[in-house]
Parts: C-alpha cells; sequence; structure tokens
C-alpha cells in the first residue's frame, strides 16, 4: 500500500481511464483524454512526493534498442516502479490527446494503461466512479513543431510498448506460479489481466507509429541503423518483450493439455488461456499489416542483404509458427498452418 493519497489518485486515474470508450465523437474523446492526462499528472505528483524518481540517463543501457528508446534496467521499490510506470502512462495519454489514433485502438491501449495503474499501486479497481471527484484539465500548452511530435512519438509509443511487455511477464508469471500450486481460482483474474495488456501491444505499436510513412522513412527509421548507431535495431533486443515470450512458455509447460482437454476438467481456465493466446496471434497478425503500411516490401533494418525474405514477409513467418504452436491450445485454432508448419518440419 503506497498511501491513501497514492490510493485515491490511482482510482481517479483509472476511473476515467475506464470510461474513455464511452467516447465516440472526437471532441469529447479528447476532452476525455485530457481528463485522463490530468488525473495521471496528480497520481505523479502523489507519487513523487513520496521520493523522487530515478535518473534513468545515468544508468547503462543495456543494448542499443534501450539507449535509442530512452529505456532502462534497475532495481527499483514499489513506489519507484509505480513512479516510472505512471510517468509512462502519462507521457501516452498526453500525445494521444492529439495522435490520430483510431477509437478502438484508443480503447485497447487506454485499458492497458488503466490496468497498470492498478497492478503498479496496488489500487483496488471497484471503486464507486461517482464518488471520486474529477480533477481541472489545463489548456493546451502552445503547440510544438510537427516533426518534433511525430519523433517524440514514435518513443513514447514504444515506451508504452514496453510497459505492457513488463506487466503482462508479470501477470502472465503469477498465474502460472498459482497453477504450479493448483489455485486456478487465482489464476484467472491474472490471466485477464495479462491478456489487456497483449491486446494493448498493437494499439501502443500503432500508437508509436501514427506519423507519416513519408516522415518515418525520411527522419526515422535511418536513425535506427548504422551509422546512427552501433547496431541496427531490432525486436530481438527488446528485454521487456523476451521476458514475457519466456512467461509464455513457462505457463504453456504447465498448461500444455489441448483446449478440448483442458475444457473437459477447467472450462474457464480453458477460457482464459485461449484468450491470451488469441490476443497473442493477433498481436503477431497486426504487426505484418502495420509494418506493410510503414515499411511496404522493403527489408527490415535488421535484415542481411543475402536473406531471402523482406520485414512482412519475415513477421508473417513469427505470426505463422505462433499459430501453429497455439492450433490444437485455442478453440478455434490455425489447422491449416499447423498443419502445413508440421508438413515442412517433416519433409
Amino acid at each position: 500500500m503506497l498511501g491513501t493519497r497514492v490510493d485515491a489518485e490511482a482510482k481517479r486515474t483509472a476511473r476515467v481511464l475506464a470510461g474513455l470508450a464511452t467516447h465516440a465523437r472526437p471532441v469529447e474523446r479528447t476532452l476525455a483524454l485530457r481528463q485522463a492526462a490530468a488525473a495521471a499528472e496528480e497520481l505523479v505528483a502523489a507519487l513523487s512526493a513520496l521520493a523522487p524518481a530515478v535518473a534513468g540517463e545515468g544508468l547503462p543501457a543495456e543494448s542499443t534498442s534501450q539507449s535509442f528508446f530512452r529505456v532502462r534496467e534497475g532495481e527499483l521499490s514499489d513506489q519507484q516502479a509505480a513512479l516510472h510506470g505512471v510517468l509512462v502512462v502519462h507521457r501516452g495519454l498526453e500525445d494521444l490527446c492529439e495522435a490520430p489514433l483510431s477509437g478502438a485502438d484508443l480503447a485497447l491501449e487506454t485499458a492497458g494503461m488503466r490496468q497498470a495503474v492498478l497492478d503498479l499501486t496496488g489500487a483496488a479497481p471497484g471503486a464507486d466512479p461517482d464518488s471520486i471527484p474529477l480533477v481541472a484539465v489545463p489548456e493546451p500548452a502552445a503547440g510544438a513543431s510537427m516533426e518534433s511530435v511525430w519523433s517524440a512519438r514514435w518513443l513514447i509509443g514504444h515506451q508504452v510498448h514496453v510497459l505492457f511487455n513488463i506487466c503482462a511477464a508479470v501477470a502472465v508469471a503469477d498465474a502460472t506460479r498459482h497453477l504450479r500450486h493448483g489455485d486456478g481460482d487465482a489464476a484467472l483474474p491474472r490471466l485477464a489481466d495479462a491478456t489487456v495488456y497483449v491486446r494493448g501491444f498493437p494499439a501502443a505499436m500503432t500508437h508509436a507509429s501514427t506519423v507519416p510513412a513519408d516522415y518515418y522513412m525520411a527522419a526515422i527509421r535511418h536513425t535506427m541503423a548504422p551509422p546512427s548507431v552501433d547496431v541496427p535495431l531490432s525486436g530481438r533486443q527488446h528485454r521487456a518483450y523476451k521476458l514475457f515470450r519466456a512467461a509464455m512458455k513457462d505457463l504453456l509447460s504447465v498448461v500444455p493439455d489441448s483446449y478440448e482437454q483442458l475444457a473437459a476438467r477447467a472450462p474457464e481456465l480453458a477460457e482464459a488461456r485461449g484468450a491470451l493466446l488469441e490476443a497473442d496471434i493477433v498481436d503477431g497478425e497486426r504487426h505484418v499489416t502495420l509494418a506493410y503500411s510503414m515499411v511496404h516490401l522493403r527489408r527490415s533494418i535488421a535484415q542481411k542483404p543475402q536473406g531471402p525474405d523482406n520485414a512482412v514477409a519475415e513477421l508473417r513467418l513469427m505470426r505463422h509458427r505462433r499459430a501453429a504452436q497455439y492450433a490444437s491450445l485455442i478453440r478455434f485454432g490455425d489447422h491449416y498452418i499447423a498443419d502445413a508448419v508440421a508438413g515442412l518440419r517433416h519433409s
């Protein structure tokens, strides 16, 4: 427990985030986003009153990717972890006030932000919304150049994605620990929490990518490859994503049963695991289409010149492998791909 003020501000922020999906009109949605950003700012202030943020730039980067995206690793107290996580949420919300994100993706990303606020602060989600007053919304500041906004958005969206990956890895690990101890009831809500984060993965990446493709190609893409950086940036360098993938592997080692087998003995667990795996497949699918919208048929900056595929084909192959792995574990598995992959392995 981080204190009554933090608890109150966390509940307020969660309440505003929960209501964002109900605003269909752009003007209403922007006002609600500003309200959420203001609430998150109050939560940052409450957490900062306990102890200041860690100077992240003073910590060594573990990879070129961490250096580029302004991400660092270090030992943090619960208060520090909450503060840095909410700072990411706050920056993300401020940018979402202007980012042209679809209503569907906005709902997914802000749902992940809400879950992160609750997980990081330990606040209970069941407070009466009407009992929590809203905070004053400041007037928007004078706008920066669009180019600087786009460059910042590329980093902000990726930082939200990193936060979601870390929170998802923790939620999956919690669920797996409960399952190892035979407590399926305790595992269910954590699997549901993890699913919220994984559904937010592609939304956060789309948020980062709400910049003109021409600007990305001209001003951003080359900064992620030599000579701007030592080695080309790639998803393999994202440690947070590696933690999530390791947590998923561990989960499936504990519950490797087919969907039918698991549904016969634990139907709620089968559905919860299935929802998480479906979200993981969709994340892979949306990465394919997002890459195509940004780079079309070009190669990834991390691919070797002699490689046979381009960026989209590489990502599509990753999607197919994931779908094949999960085919028997979900209710509506992609058995065509599973059979094709099995045939290739035995050919």
